[in-house]
């Protein structure tokens, strides 16, 4: 079986190396052509040179081919990979640090909230580049797999404005449902879920084991846990108050409602610092920051360790590899998908990307009714929903005026500032990010302005956040290597995959 699968960003080490260790452990693929580009040449070298010594120490006869040129890694490839971070750790660090100038205390900030709304807006411009690429260069019934956040943001972008069919692709679904298993006591195998919502936002509706619905047991079963009643804070509370356990970290989800980060005194009661995804300020950014002084670092060390092995039993729990799997072999997948709802949950609007169960076999990809959301979650979705269509909308057209709206619409942004601050934090933001915006060159001209006119509202100078850490060196993360061996595999996208079974 022979088709060409294309990686973009593939220097982001942990996410290309997992995904293609994926790929590679089906038997039929074993003959695929596979191609990396990135930006940066000296990452795509190093993930490159990793790579290929996987693929020879587990004896395919494959080789990896590398480029800068986008186009000419697209050409005639039937599917894509996507997990840029557009601006790098340079932008990413305007996404946390200008927010905190104004009140707005992030854990991650690359969804929802100020930062991933500027996250967006870098992104939107920048995939629908690649679609351009797409569409002209690659095969006619390419499928592009988005992992870059903020993932509902672009995949709706790309699906409307793109012109390229888009799959948005997560793996917050498969650590709750573990998650879920262990507050029981089960494994994970023997517990059924069904999920539904946004990306992020996604509920566990429906959870049965040996055909007993365990859905109103769960609340108990969390509050009780001696490690989750400590770490998942805000998601307990949320299953408290709206009857349903939601997908996303205690600190992604603490950033996307109003109630949990307003108040710097009250932050540290809703997370744990044990873990930078309970909650950390900035915690997605240092960890991010450290994994790739790391690797950098280290990288001769990662060379010299054991090969991935590709095997059915090592194969991780990324939805990307079965659904190819499925579309080429005819074996069924199900799994949680993000496409446009068109009236798989009735009570979420049409337009919008939301998650929900699908399958996929030779058939294609085919996304079952869900029904309506409990009432609760649908509104918790459809407040993060506006501000979705809003930032899209803002970034397909370079309208600030939109982008602003968002700002103001956002759960977190709107609890912490007033109309003033928000229009002060967008001028602010759009002016540190001009490099990466070049669809809001006469709104920045004019934030610019404004800027130098002075009269500005004071702001927290240097405010670093009610539960900030420092980012290590890389003297220190030598003290344990296997540690942060591990952070710089997972500082990509910033889950647990170790506990999702990865």
């Amino acid at each position: 079986m022979a088709f060409k699968i294309a990686f973009i960003g593939a220097g982001s080490i942990g996410f290309t190396r997992g995904l293609l260790r994926d790929m590679l452990s089906v038997p039929e693929f074993e003959g695929i052509e596979v191609v990396f580009t990135d930006i940066n040449e000296h990452n795509l070298n190093m993930v490159k040179e990793l790579c290929q010594r996987d693929i020879a120490e587990n004896g395919l006869d494959i080789r990896i081919q590398a480029s800068t040129d986008r186009r000419e890694a697209l050409a005639g490839a039937k599917y894509v990979f996507c997990t840029i971070r557009v601006g790098g750790l340079e932008a990413f660090a305007t996404d946390v640090d200008i927010p905190l100038k104004y009140g707005v205390d992030q854990c991650v900030g690359d969804t929802l909230s100020a930062g991933g709304i500027m996250y967006g807006q870098r992104g939107i411009a920048e995939m629908l580049s690649i679609c351009k690429d797409i569409r002209e260069v690659a095969a006619k019934d390419v499928l592009l797999l988005n992992y870059a956040n903020p993932m509902a943001m672009l995949t709706w972008a790309c699906n409307q404005y793109g012109g390229v069919r888009t799959i948005g692709l997560c793996h917050g679904v498969q650590g709750g449902h573990w998650q879920i298993a262990e507050a029981f006591g089960l494994d994970k195998k023997e517990v059924d879920i069904i999920c539904a919502g946004i990306n992020h936002q996604t509920w566990y509706v429906q959870i049965r084991h040996k055909g007993e619905d365990l859905t109103g047991k769960l609340l108990e079963a969390f509050e009780k846990h001696p490690d989750f009643s400590r770490t998942e804070k805000v998601r307990i509370d949320m299953l408290r108050r709206f009857g349903y356990y939601s997908t996303e970290s205690n600190g992604h989800l603490s950033e996307y409602v109003p109630w949990y980060r307003k108040r710097p005194d009250e932050i540290e009661q809703w997370i744990d610092l044990g873990n930078w995804i309970n909650g950390e300020t900035g915690g997605y950014l240092r960890v991010c920051t450290e994994g790739r002084n790391w690797f950098e670092t280290d990288f001769p060390n990662w060379m010299k360790e054991p090969p991935m092995k590709y095997a059915p039993e090592q194969r991780g729990e990324e939805h990307g590899s079965y659904i190819i799997e499925g579309l080429e072999t005819g074996r069924v997948y199900r799994g949680h998908f993000n496409v446009r709802n068109n009236g798989v949950i009735e009570n979420l609007p049409a337009d919008a990307i939301i998650e929900a169960p699908g399958y996929a076999d030779r058939n294609g990809i085919s996304m079952p009714l869900v029904g309506k959301l409990p009432l609760g979650p649908a509104a918790v979705c459809n407040v993060s929903i506006s501000v979705q269509r809003l930032a899209v909308e803002a970034a397909v057209h370079g309208d600030d005026r939109l982008l602003r709206q968002a700002f103001m619409m956002d759960s977190l942004v709107g609890a912490v500032c007033d109309p003033n601050e928000i229009w002060q934090m967008v001028d602010e933001m759009l002016v540190a990010q001009e490099q990466w915006l070049p669809q809001y060159g006469a709104a920045i001209a004019e934030a610019k302005k404004r800027q130098a006119q002075g009269n500005l509202i004071p702001t927290k100078e240097g405010y670093r956040g009610a539960a900030r850490l420092r980012v290590k060196t890389v003297e220190e993360m030598q003290q344990d290597r296997d540690a942060a061996n591990k952070n710089a595999g997972e500082s990509d996208k910033g889950k647990d995959r170790a506990k999702a079974g990865q």
